[in-house]
Formats: C-alpha cells, sequence, structure tokens
C-alpha cells in the first residue's frame, strides 16, 4: 500500500492507495459530541452508569471513530470537493476515553465514468480494529 500525505488529483488515484488519521479520543471530544448529536446515552456520559455495563467504564460515541474518515476524504483522498454516496460501519470493539483511534481508508476500486472511488475503511486501537466497513465517494 502507498502512504497518501497530501491531496491528490483524481486522475492519479490508484487501486491500493491508503491514508490514515489518528486521534486520541478525550473526555471533551465524547462531550462536545454529545452536544452536537444529541445523543447523551449514559455509557458515553456517565462514569457509575458505564461501570455498571458490559464495557465496565466509559466509552465514546462509535461514530466520533467513523467520523474521521470524513476528514481522510475532505481533505486527503479523494480531497477537497468530493462528497460521500455511502459508508457502511461494522462496530467491533468499543473505544475508551484515552483510546488512540487511527482512521485507514484504503482505495479498492475506481469508475472513472462516474467519478467515483471505493474504499474499505477500518479504525484500529493499537493492533486491535474497532471498526471496519466500506465507502463510495464522488469527486467532481
Amino acid at each position: 500500500m502507498t502512504n497518501v500525505k497530501f491531496y491528490i488529483p483524481f486522475e492519479d488515484i490508484e487501486i491500493g492507495m491508503s491514508v490514515s488519521y489518528s486521534q486520541t479520543i478525550t473526555d471533551a471530544d465524547v462531550k462536545q459530541f454529545a452536544g452536537i448529536s444529541g445523543d447523551h446515552n449514559p455509557v458515553h456520559m456517565d462514569d457509575v452508569f458505564a461501570e455498571n455495563s458490559r464495557f465496565k467504564k466509559r466509552i465514546a460515541h462509535g461514530l466520533i471513530s467513523g467520523s474521521f474518515f470524513s476528514a481522510l476524504f475532505g481533505t486527503k483522498l479523494p480531497g477537497p470537493g468530493c462528497v460521500y454516496v455511502s459508508q457502511s460501519f461494522n462496530f467491533k470493539r468499543p473505544v475508551y476515553l484515552g483510546d488512540t483511534v487511527t482512521a485507514i481508508a484504503i482505495v479498492t476500486n475506481i469508475d472513472s465514468n462516474k467519478r467515483r472511488v471505493f474504499f474499505d475503511t477500518i479504525c484500529k486501537v493499537k493492533s486491535k480494529i474497532v471498526i471496519d466497513g466500506t465507502a463510495e465517494l464522488y469527486v467532481p
């Protein structure tokens, strides 16, 4: 796989190219996401509630990690101006506050006629996959 570290023109995108983004999830991230999304589920927000859950401590909203793909697609590959056609998520493991999530998008197919780029998408914490899925982007 080739890692792309900057915006690349549609015509230069190739199958196998990849980009990644990492961020550590903080309490502030979870609280801000709850404010934006309206999801105040106590497993995300309440230490005592979370301690009594199957997770034993607070977990981050799954879509916080999933949203990192938007950063990759909109700024790196395919890059500025692209828009989502679809994105799937399979949530494999919880992400805890303090975990560093690495989102990785790998080009799997390109439709030059429709100007679509298809990706496998993965989020990892350390070496463990926490989310996997696919994405399709339109490039104007």
